[in-house]
């Protein structure tokens, strides 16, 4: 009964809202998202709520569309040289900042050394690695020197958190946040919503559309839903797969679905025990069955995966076999590992993000016949990063498309990854030989052995348990005209507009 009140008292105070003040909300986009934003600085960003935000305030030197290609966006184009190793990057001229002074080189230099500076605290840094060095050579000239050949550095620009920020605003981007994107910051209210607006001096012509949109916290899923279907709402970011079958013959609400690498897994601690043990991780994997977490948890909108590389791409170890569950081969690991009637563990879920709940719940049902006791604990989201990743025994948690393979895999592997670092804090000489060595050569086909080498040692050694990867889709208001879902899971809005 609270819960329908607070759904009722929620959809009634928007539609309340909308009622007082129609005008703004023909221009404005309202979206649901289902956790605070507790960062506004690009660089610090680490969930996909905050990277919704980004992706409409600010811009990359790439970009990544729709279909996964990476284009040009605050650069007008770039050029190597032949060794791979110094990266030249023309900027576009004329591109303004919301404050209203134009971008230059200086800016792209100030935004990545402050990444590359340990005391920022960007998880990004990882991906800069290579960086030796960066300079303005003229006011729209930046060069990169690179410490190895790197084929795709350009491709990395594109990720969520590497966007331009001006140079003269660094300390003011947690709170007054500045960028160049289609949609300038207005205010936040923590909790509650961010308000944006249209900027006016945005470098694509005619956009955006749109006056503004308004980004709403609505951490229950009910509220969002019943919001969308009163006209509260415009847009379900990221709607939960249980309410897709609903809306397939809805007179005002669409879904739009699209196939993503983004995945979900149980994160195990491979510097704590029992995990600590490859013997304990093979046992738990030989318990799990990915096709049946694929129907439990994501109502089937999924695929089975080994690793961050989904089955859609070329780099898919199609070689390596999805093996049914082997309980009495898990049950004898578990013997040599000195677990001879199994053991308890805890493991934490996030109680706002049902499906990797029912991750959760389905492999503590897979593991019990192994004697592998799992005690499922519900913790808020939010307080993951700081009480939950790379700390804790065994938990649940997931990750959003990255634009390259290498940006996918090598942080999340690498032993000096960053979110290795903070996910099962995994060691394997092999695999980072194979990571490092990927990063060099620009042949295809050598690339293609290398991640296929590096999925099967992942398979084997077991530092987490990847469930699959997930299709992601968006609840839309058919009042909502343009709006496609996109692979990376952030939301185009430039060219979106509203039917009056």
């Amino acid at each position: 009964m609270r819960r329908l009140l607070s759904v009722l008292a929620f959809t009634l105070g928007l539609s309340t809202a909308a009622a007082i003040a129609p005008a703004f909300a023909q221009g404005t986009v309202r979206v649901a998202l289902g956790t605070t934003l507790s960062q506004l600085d690009p660089a610090k960003t680490t969930i996909g709520d905050e990277y919704v935000y980004v992706h409409l305030v600010f811009n990359g030197l790439s970009r990544i569309d729709p279909d996964m290609t990476v284009k040009p966006d605050l650069a007008e184009s770039w050029s190597a040289s032949d060794d791979l190793k110094t990266w030249t990057f023309k900027l576009r001229q004329g591109v303004k900042f919301h404050h209203g002074r134009v971008m230059n080189s200086e800016d792209v230099v100030a935004t990545m050394k402050r990444i590359l500076d340990p005391a920022t605290g960007s998880r990004s840094r990882t991906s800069l690695s290579m960086v030796d060095n960066v300079t303005a050579v003229d006011p729209l000239t930046v060069k990169f020197d690179l410490n190895i050949s790197y084929a795709g550095f350009a491709d990395i620009f594109a990720d969520r958190n590497l966007r331009i920020v001006p140079k003269d605003k660094l300390t003011e981007l947690s709170t007054n946040p500045i960028g160049t994107g289609p949609f300038m910051f207005k205010s936040w209210s923590p909790g509650d919503r961010l308000e944006l607006v249209k900027n006016p001096d945005y470098f694509e012509k005619g956009l955006p559309k749109l006056d503004g949109v308004t980004l709403r916290i609505v951490p229950e899923s009910a509220a969002r839903i019943a919001a969308l279907e009163s006209g509260s709402l415009d847009i379900v970011w990221s709607m939960a797969y249980e309410s897709v079958d609903k809306f397939k013959n809805h007179p005002t609400v669409r879904t739009d679905s699209v196939s993503t690498p983004t995945w979900d897994g149980v994160i195990l601690n491979n510097d704590r025990p029992p995990f600590n043990d490859v013997r304990v991780r093979q046992a738990l994997a030989l318990t799990i069955d990915k096709s049946a977490i694929v129907e439990l948890a994501l109502f089937g909108q999924g695929d089975p995966t080994f690793s961050p590389i989904p089955p859609s791409h070329p780099y898919f170890n199609k070689s390596l076999p999805f093996n049914p569950p082997d309980i009495a081969k898990a049950k004898k690991l578990l013997a040599e590992a000195g677990f001879p009637n199994g053991f308890d563990v805890p493991m934490q879920v996030p109680q706002e993000r049902e499906q990797r709940v029912r991750v959760g719940v389905a492999v503590r049902d897979m593991a019990k016949a192994a004697g592998i006791r799992i005690n499922v604990e519900r913790v808020p989201f939010a307080s993951y990063t700081a009480n939950v990743a790379g700390k804790a025994q065994m938990y649940v948690d997931g990750y959003f498309a990255r634009p390259t393979i290498d940006t996918a895999i090598y942080p999340f592997y690498h032993s000096t990854g960053s979110w290795n670092k903070q996910l099962w804090l995994y060691k394997d000489a092999r695999v980072d030989q194979l990571l490092d060595e990927a990063r060099k050569t620009n042949d295809e086909a050598a690339r293609k052995a290398l991640f296929e080498k590096f999925q099967a040692v992942v398979e084997e050694t077991v530092p987490g348990i990847i469930a699959y990867s997930a299709a992601h889709v968006n609840g839309v208001s058919k009042k909502v005209e343009g709006f496609k879902s996109t692979p990376m899971q952030w939301l185009e809005l430039k060219s979106v507009s509203l039917k009056p």
